[in-house]
């Protein structure tokens, strides 16, 4: 199994379209048995699905998530673990244990509840200030 945390400084960064690096940690039996921090490369969005699929993760930890970001994964297989933050070796760690608390309900977490994308900002989502109108 393949786990990725969106990553900054030991910590989960909590906004998964703007995330500049991922750490993975690749398991067996339960066992972190190699970790590596992977850049971005400025990849952003829906795109960042793409790179993670392409990278074999199964599993991502990360803070707020839009949802166009939610839809791009679910259709690569990858499971969210979303609403997350604090250190991202102690979430892994508590994922390990089945000890992970989380919101399976996340959404991003920095629009005010008046903002709504209606569908037209295509794989935008989170993170998008407009939507490209």
């Amino acid at each position: 199994m393949r786990i990725a945390v969106t990553y900054d400084n030991g910590e989960i960064f909590q906004h998964f379209g703007h995330t500049e690096s991922f750490k993975l940690y690749d398991v067996q039996d339960g066992t972190i048995v190699e970790e590596k921090v992977v850049d971005t490369n400025g990849t952003g969005h829906g795109a960042l699905a793409v790179l993670l699929a392409e990278s074999n993760v199964d599993v991502l930890i990360c803070g707020g998530i839009g949802g166009g970001a939610q839809v791009a994964l679910a259709e690569a297989g990858i499971k969210l673990y979303g609403g997350v933050s604090g250190n991202a070796d102690k979430a892994v760690e508590a994922f390990l244990k089945q000890e992970l608390n989380y919101n399976p309900d996340v959404k991003c977490n920095h629009h005010g509840e008046e903002h709504e994308h209606h569908g037209n900002c295509g794989s935008g989502g989170c993170g998008s200030n407009h939507c490209g109108h």
